[in-house]
């Protein structure tokens, strides 16, 4: 599944800024996956933590080559030691299996995080342990899709936008210009940030190899 945007969208997207107008016209449409199991998409951001992106799909492969399923039985019958031979850290391990028990235990509800609003899902999700306000917001974009969401301690959005409007450094205050600008669909205009940043790195990459 991909994260679902549309015409609606792109042209309020547009219609906002001629230069992001050009990047979208230049992009195209966008496919990024979604995974809507809140349980199976916390305890992901968890491993992918602070790991590459090709080392925390190998990890998150063994994982599900050695739960199947991912939630919180399969995680407490497994135990830190197991959950460690997938190649992650005792600590790691320690966070995933505290957020499994307290699923378990009802100390957490899943279900009603799906009915607050962003604010409230932030707050909520990052009293778990490790989950921070980045994480909180990249799960509501990439799992419960929420269509506002513009995180400004994600470093690449920041570069995207210096890149698209040639700023030197992207202050709070800028920041929030910018979430004005893109409301209420700045979880689409990150995208095309995210995609504007990779796209630049790629071209360092292959004129700088290493």
């Amino acid at each position: 599944m991909y994260f679902k945007y549309g015409k609606r969208e792109i042209e309020y997207l547009k219609s906002k800024c001629k230069k992001f107008a050009l990047v979208i016209d230049e992009i195209g449409t966008i496919k990024r996956e979604v995974d809507t199991d809140l349980f199976s998409a916390v305890v992901h951001h968890i491993v992918a933590q602070q790991i590459s992106t090709k080392a925390q799909a190998t990890v998150w492969q063994r994982f599900e080559n050695g739960l199947g399923k991912i939630d919180a039985n399969t995680i407490i019958n497994a135990g830190t030691e197991k959950l460690q031979s997938f190649g992650i850290s005792f600590r790691k391990a320690s966070y995933i299996l505290d957020f499994a028990n307290k699923i378990k235990n009802k100390e957490f509800d899943l279900e009603k995080i799906w009915q607050k609003s962003d604010e409230e899902v932030v707050n909520e999700l990052s009293k778990l342990k490790g989950v921070g306000i980045w994480t909180a917001e990249m799960l509501m974009l990439f799992c419960m899709e929420r269509k506002n969401i513009f995180s400004y301690d994600d470093l690449a959005i920041q570069k995207g936008l210096k890149l698209v409007y040639h700023h030197r450094e992207i202050k709070k205050p800028l920041f929030e210009k910018y979430r004005k600008k893109f409301s209420p669909y700045c979880s689409v205009a990150s995208l095309y940030l995210w995609e504007v940043a990779n796209r630049n790195k790629r071209r360092e990459g292959d004129s700088n190899p290493r």
